[in-house]
């Protein structure tokens, strides 16, 4: 079991995922351990790392854990076009490439690697858990479960005709050369509008937004389009025999509480679930030590030896 550890270093570090450049920051602890377990993480919708996500990292580095923080492709340090483009099913495979990249590091036992992500990528280590089996174990944050599902709550069925004739319209003038379109992701002033219309959102993304240089408030029309199919909880039934820890919030507005609870149902030994008191924003906030605590806990509990990962297994199943 890892080492608790009272310091760490942080660098800038690149990878290739198939011809994009991503970049990022590797954490090390600082101690005498020649080879470290992995913990993979990056940032949720039209987010950054600097983004309050850098304060898990930070901690689970303390706890004696390399951690690989990056941004996604086309947001923030990383390369890649059309920037602000959220394409889940690109992200997902990015996952994948930052595991290969983080399974070479000499300092990294490759056969101890985890994944963490947080409302959308809380929904990517979904399906990476489910289709790479080079991951040892998973912590999802408030995921996106069913966009499906969310975006039928979130645009009332009056507007949707419009919205769909504008996704169509974006598409017309790509073909044509054009920029793509774009949308605030919060509005900024009154009578502004946003993807996210409430105050919650719309706190948290300019309050996290001041921390980072490269942050804008702002994705492709085409990222709405996306996310309204992208559906990572179907994923959920296929993750096992790698341990799934499930971490919702019980008053989430944006990721609904009750589709993560009902896809955890789906999901296989060995798991656990937990609900916490907040709304979706809290996890980074004011419940940062309950969230951040029991991601260590499970980290620690399934990133040990291989022999005492797989007697872990199969009591709890």
């Amino acid at each position: 079991m890892s080492k608790i550890v009272h310091s760490f270093s942080k660098k800038s570090v690149e990878f290739n995922a198939e011809g994009i450049t991503l970049r990022g920051w590797l954490y090390l602890p600082n101690n005498v351990d020649s080879s470290f377990p992995g913990i993979i993480m990056a940032h949720g919708y039209g987010s950054l790392k600097e983004m309050y996500v850098d304060n898990f990292a930070e901690i689970f580095a303390v706890n004696g854990f390399a951690v690989l923080l990056y941004d996604h492709r086309n947001f923030g340090d990383s390369d890649g076009y059309p920037r602000q483009e959220i394409n889940p099913y690109e992200q997902v495979l990015d996952y994948q490439h930052a595991i290969t990249f983080m399974s070479s590091l000499e300092e990294v036992d490759s056969s101890r690697i985890g994944i963490w992500g947080s409302s959308y990528s809380g929904g990517h280590v979904l399906m990476v858990g489910a289709m790479d089996k080079r991951v040892r174990c998973i912590v999802s944050q408030v995921p996106t479960i069913s966009g499906s599902q969310s975006s039928a709550r979130r645009v009332v069925p009056n507007d949707v005709p419009a919205l769909l004739d504008s996704f169509y319209e974006d598409r017309k003038v790509r073909m044509q050369g054009g920029e793509p379109t774009r949308r605030k992701i919060v509005p900024e002033f009154e009578g502004d509008e946003g993807i996210y219309m409430d105050k919650d959102s719309v706190d948290w993304y300019l309050s996290g937004g001041a921390l980072s240089p490269n942050w804008k408030n702002e994705v492709t029309i085409r990222s709405i389009e996306l996310s309204r199919s992208y559906n990572p909880g179907n994923f959920i039934s296929l993750i096992s025999p790698t341990p799934l820890l499930l971490l919702v919030a019980g008053d989430d507005t944006v990721t609904p509480t009750d589709l993560a609870v009902t896809a955890f149902e789906d999901a296989k030994e060995p798991k656990k679930l937990l609900v916490i008191d907040g709304h979706h924003f809290t996890p980074y906030t004011e419940k940062f030590d309950a969230y951040s605590s029991e991601a260590i806990e499970w980290f620690k509990k399934h990133l040990n030896t291989i022999e005492e990962n797989l007697n872990t297994n199969k009591q709890t199943s």
